[in-house]
């Protein structure tokens, strides 16, 4: 399960550095990045991700709102590896959508983690906390 706040970077050749708690969760397995909601990206374990989006797959594509969310998501989704440092390199694509600079928080969201560019990060946490 991810938990908790991670602030860490993002180089100026796009690769992410993993923190030691996520790296070591991680064993090394594949990554599935997404464009997320509210300008984040989702990464899940590859088999979690394939879990999570059977329910999207079993709607019927006859159904425009089950169509327009598997655009969503898979269209902007990559499988990743991190390498032997704990670095990703993210898609551009996906950076762009996520106005990434280079720093960023990695939160941890139960099944998935989210990564954040670290103002707008906090600019939403503060809503959340309006609620």
């Amino acid at each position: 399960m991810f938990l908790g706040e991670h602030p860490t970077t993002l180089d100026d050749k796009r690769r992410l550095y993993l923190p030691k708690k996520i790296r070591d969760f991680l064993k090394n397995s594949e990554l599935v990045f997404s464009r997320g909601f509210e300008s984040c990206i989702f990464v899940w374990l590859r088999e979690d991700w394939e879990r999570a989006n059977q329910k999207n797959l079993d709607n019927p594509i006859t159904d425009l709102g089950a169509r327009n969310i598997r655009r969503y998501l898979f269209s902007g989704a990559e499988i990743l590896l991190a390498d032997k440092l704990g670095r990703c390199l993210v898609p551009d694509h996906l950076t762009k959508y996520a106005h990434l600079k280079s720093e960023i928080v990695l939160i941890g969201a139960g099944d998935h983690f989210e990564i954040w560019d670290k103002e707008l990060w906090n600019q939403y946490f503060d809503i959340l906390e309006a609620q």
